[in-house]
Order: C-alpha cells, then sequence, then structure tokens
C-alpha cells in the first residue's frame, strides 16, 4: 500500500459527505411547454429567485440539466459569509468611496437574508451563527486584514475584531498563521439540507421542478423566449439564468454564452475526515469555528455539523483532477495545519465549480432581455441565495430601493470563451509561487 492509498479509510468514496445525509433526489419531472418565468440552474440561486417570485403570484419553472441542487448548492463547505470578500479597500480604489460603500453593504445584506430564509421557511440545515476565523499566511496579511477589519465594520456594521498570533489558539489550535481576524456575523450549515429544504420551500410554493434538462439556447421569440432543450423547446415570458460556476458545458456549449465568456469556473476539492474524538475537534476548533486562511491558494475548512469530523476544502489543482487524486494534496494541506492529524484517514473527497469574475464581484442584471445572476467567488451560500432573491425581484417589478450590485459593467477579455483551462494551471502556479515567497519572506 502506497503512502497515497494510506490515506483512504475503508469504503472511501467520491461523492460528497453532505450526500450521506442530504442526496439531491431525482424527481419525475416533465419540461412544460410554457412557464411565466423560465430559470434556468437549481442551485440556491435559481431555487431563491423562483420562491420568491411564487410568493409574487408568478409562474415559475426551475430547469436543471442535473439534478436540483446537484452541483456547487450541494458539494460546497456549507460556511455562510456576510460579504467579506466583497468588502474591501481596493473597492474604493476602482469605484469611489460612495459606490464602493453601496456595494459592501449590499453584499452584507446576504446574510441577515440567508438567516430570515432559513427561519421563515423552517429549513432544517444544522444552521448555527458560528463565526469565522481568518487566519493570517503572513505578517504582511495580517496588517492587511487589520485594515480590511475596519473597512467591513464601518461601512457594513458587520462586527469584527483582530486576533493577534500570541492568541491565535483562541481561535485555532494551530501555531501555523500569524494571528488573524474574527468575524462574528458568519455561520455554518449543511448544505445539501439547506439546497434540499430550499427546493421543498420553492415546490412547496408552486414552482415546477425540472431534472435533467439542459438548455443549449435562448432566443427572442415575440414577447417572450424561446428555449432549446435536450428535451424539447419551452417558451417563457421572462428567463433568468444562474447557472454560476456551471454555466458551460464540457462541450463548450451555454444557455447564455455572453454570460459564460465573464465566469472563471475553478474546481474546489473537498475532503472529509473519519470520525474523531470530540476533545480533538474542540481542541483544534475552539468555538467551533469556520476557518478560512488568506492564501492565494486558500485553505478553508471546518468542523462538521455533528463536531466529529474535519472538512478541508481548497485548490488542489488548478486543472481537472479525480477527487481521488486531489485528496492526498489536500490531506497534505491539512496536516501542515493539524500535524497531529497525520494518522487520520480520508472517507469522502468530492469536488465541485465556483465561479469568479473579472472584476471579482457578484452581479446581476440583464443582457438582450435574458436576466442573470452569478459570479460569488465561492462564497456563494447566502450570496447566491440572495442575488437569486434581488434578481427576481428585478423581474418582479417588486424593487422598493437600488441594488449596487445590479447593472454593474460586467467585464470580459478579448477571445476568452468561459474555458479558463489553458491559463489556470499558469495562473495557479504563479499564487502558490508568490505564496511562497511571501512565506519566506516572514
Amino acid at each position: 500500500m502506497t503512502l497515497a492509498t494510506g490515506i483512504f479509510a475503508s469504503g472511501f468514496k467520491t461523492t460528497p459527505w453532505w450526500w450521506d445525509a442530504a442526496e439531491p433526489p431525482r424527481r419525475d419531472s416533465v419540461l412544460p411547454d410554457h412557464a411565466g418565468v423560465a430559470v434556468v440552474g437549481g442551485g440556491y440561486a435559481g431555487l431563491s429567485a423562483a420562491l420568491t417570485l411564487r410568493r409574487l403570484g408568478h409562474d415559475v419553472a426551475v430547469l436543471d440539466a442535473e439534478r436540483i441542487g446537484w452541483g456547487a448548492s450541494s458539494r460546497n463547505g456549507g460556511m455562510v459569509s456576510g460579504g467579506l470578500k466583497v468588502a474591501s479597500g481596493a473597492l474604493e480604489k476602482a469605484h469611489g468611496a460612495d459606490k464602493a460603500r453601496a456595494i459592501a453593504a449590499a453584499a452584507a445584506a446576504s446574510f441577515p437574508f440567508i438567516e430570515e430564509t432559513i427561519a421563515r421557511e423552517a429549513i432544517d440545515c444544522d444552521y448555527v451563527r458560528c463565526g469565522r476565523f481568518v487566519p493570517a499566511w503572513t505578517r504582511k496579511h495580517y496588517d492587511a486584514l487589520s485594515a480590511k477589519a475596519d473597512f467591513i465594520a464601518e461601512v457594513t456594521g458587520l462586527p469584527t475584531r483582530m486576533l493577534p498570533r500570541d492568541r491565535q489558539r483562541e481561535a485555532l489550535g494551530s501555531d501555523h498563521y500569524h494571528g488573524g481576524m474574527l468575524a462574528d456575523a458568519s455561520g455554518s450549515l449543511h448544505p445539501g439540507k439547506y439546497a434540499r429544504g430550499l427546493a421543498d420551500a420553492a415546490d412547496r410554493a408552486g414552482a415546477r421542478l425540472v431534472d435533467g434538462v439542459r438548455v443549449g439556447g435562448i432566443r427572442q421569440d415575440g414577447a417572450g423566449f424561446r428555449l432549446t432543450t435536450d428535451r424539447g423547446q419551452m417558451r417563457a415570458d421572462a428567463v433568468l439564468v444562474a447557472t454560476n460556476g456551471y454555466s458551460r458545458d464540457a462541450h463548450g456549449n451555454a444557455a447564455l454564452p455572453w454570460l459564460a465568456r465573464r465566469m472563471i469556473p475553478v474546481g474546489s476539492y473537498i475532503i472529509a475526515t473519519e470520525e474523531l474524538p470530540a476533545e480533538t475537534i474542540d481542541r483544534l476548533f475552539p468555538g467551533r469555528r469556520m476557518i478560512s486562511d488568506t492564501k492565494r491558494v486558500l485553505n478553508y475548512f471546518r468542523p462538521s455539523p455533528y463536531g466529529n469530523r474535519i472538512l478541508w476544502g481548497g485548490r488542489a489543482s488548478f486543472g481537472p483532477a479525480a477527487p481521488d487524486t486531489a485528496a492526498p494534496v489536500l490531506h497534505g494541506f491539512m496536516t501542515a495545519v493539524f500535524p497531529e492529524l497525520k494518522e487520520a484517514r480520508i472517507t469522502h473527497a468530492w469536488t465541485g465549480n465556483v465561479a469568479f469574475t473579472f472584476d471579482f464581484l457578484p452581479h446581476i442584471g440583464v443582457q438582450d432581455g435574458i436576466h442573470y445572476a452569478a459570479g460569488c467567488q465561492g462564497s456563494g451560500v447566502a450570496m447566491a441565495t440572495w442575488l437569486g432573491h434581488r434578481a427576481a425581484l428585478k423581474i418582479a417589478g417588486a424593487e422598493n430601493e437600488p441594488f449596487a450590485l445590479d447593472g454593474l459593467s460586467f467585464p470580459a477579455p478579448p477571445l476568452y470563451n468561459g474555458n479558463p483551462n489553458w491559463f489556470l494551471p499558469i495562473v495557479g502556479g504563479w499564487y502558490r509561487l508568490r505564496d511562497h515567497i511571501d512565506r519566506v519572506a516572514a
């Protein structure tokens, strides 16, 4: 047995650990001939939009190429943030002080909205407002976090505080980092249960949820639209595309090519350890907080909702890689932070796509009459839910205030077609080198 294979537990799976409790169900659904609003993409954004539209009395059909909730919505780390990635000093340089503050506040509103959604719809998804710790890879990263913490607190009202290195073990049972930032307005949930609960809420409200239908094109048809799918055609009065990290299929096809050219789909990889003693979890995760570090090639990790294993995610590869190939890389990242876990075996390893934009901002808007919501930068649990809701209000004409993430300039570089595989390994290699240089310099 090699070292790599020795880290796998008996019965090792390459499906999400979340699916053991909440695998997305298959639905015996029929493609309708017509819908008032066709929502392309059955993840958090699409389901949230459908729920809001139904509450406002609109006929809705949600279409997904796989199963409803099959993509990142049931594969992510289950970390619920309040727009922490959006709020930064760099935002002011790009958009000016007033617009930056409006954008940061709009992103921060995603956190109370998801908490309200979970409570209103009585979604049983192991949600806890536990807070987040963002450990600094270097001392310079700590200083940058400190400046960012002030901006977040001032602009969004979300409480943050800094924890210096000599107090780091109050939040993380490791000396691997240089202190970090504590963000109280963050939570954790079981993403598979949340996806299922959001789908059930949309279903109860009267939305039609259609599995296994891939939309290959959308064109205007009179006052509405005609969608071409692999199961025939359907008409809709309005269309929302909410495909995010799955905006382009393996053959290069996209429901909305304009959107795909503005998305950078990146594979994120996660492992789950075997069950560990409660005292180990408490020692490594004081307060049971969510953790995501400041490396360019970041790590994000957490205790499971039941507090009996560790889930560790990161960019194990910047090209396509099988989960069992990526797993030893993540195991190495994990044991660098927690050396005592060298003997901990892996029961599950899986992957899913997240989506970045070239301006690192989420977006909603309209292109050629087609609505879109996308670009959560790997922090989509709250943000995608919020974007879907806001896009639905826009479609329904029910907005009662401007939304700062609506209609922003949405950049796309020349000649990019939505396939980043030719440049991601280059960029990823450069990021890894920069992380190494920063660490050596520190």
